[in-house]
């Protein structure tokens, strides 16, 4: 499970993270939200962790922002806030859980696990072909295939947002980070993945991106 934690409390976060990870999590940690410099990159996460109370823009805000922008990854709250009115205020925003501070860890990672379960399931289908999320893997024609750990991360972010052009910088910016490569890298990835897909699977949107359908 890869995990977006935008906390800005350095002994929570910190905490947080390393709980997460000995869980088996991939975690990224954003103590500072304007690390987040285009919500769009949060569709790469299987689910985001949310503050409301941070010190540059509000949990509210960055919601708002993602749900408006089409970034449907499941987001769980994580806040101090506890009344009422501000579980609604998410709700309404998109959020998809909300848990409040103090909490049990234990109890964040099965509500987290139950989300991913419930938006992506453990067995994807595109066509004749079986996405194995657990063990890794495509199937096909009674054939197993094992893609690279690049193309599979690849494959993971067009599935989260299936039906969606993907932007190419989008792309770079969620697979690659910081790394200086470019658009031709990207096709050769998407090369290995349309091999073992049915043909047609994923288009091409030139100058723009791709589109998993």
């Amino acid at each position: 499970m890869k995990v977006a934690l935008i906390e800005d409390d350095p002994l929570l976060g910190g905490s947080l993270r390393e709980y997460l990870e000995n869980c088996g999590c991939e975690v990224d940690w954003f103590q500072d939200e304007r690390e987040i410099e285009d919500v769009e990159t949060l569709g790469a996460y299987d689910v985001v962790v949310l503050d409301l109370i941070l010190k540059y823009r509000s949990g509210e805000e960055i919601l708002r922002d993602m749900r408006e922008r089409g970034v449907d990854v499941p987001v769980l709250v994580l806040t101090a806030k506890t009344s009422i009115t501000d579980k609604e205020t998410c709700f309404n925003l998109g959020a998809d859980d909300y848990l409040t501070k103090p909490f049990e860890p234990r109890e964040l990672v099965l509500r987290l696990r139950s989300l991913v379960r419930r938006v992506i399931g453990e067995i994807v289908r595109v066509g004749d072909a079986e996405i194995d999320l657990k063990g890794r893997v495509v199937r096909r024609g009674g054939k197993e295939f094992k893609l690279s750990k690049t193309a599979w991360e690849l494959l993971m972010l067009l599935l989260r947002n299936r039906g969606k052009v993907v932007k190419t910088e989008t792309i770079l910016s969620c697979v690659w980070g910081d790394k200086p490569v470019g658009s031709d890298v990207v096709r050769a990835y998407i090369k290995e993945i349309r091999k073992v897909l049915p043909e047609s699977s994923i288009e091409t949107h030139k100058g723009v991106g791709y589109r998993l359908v």
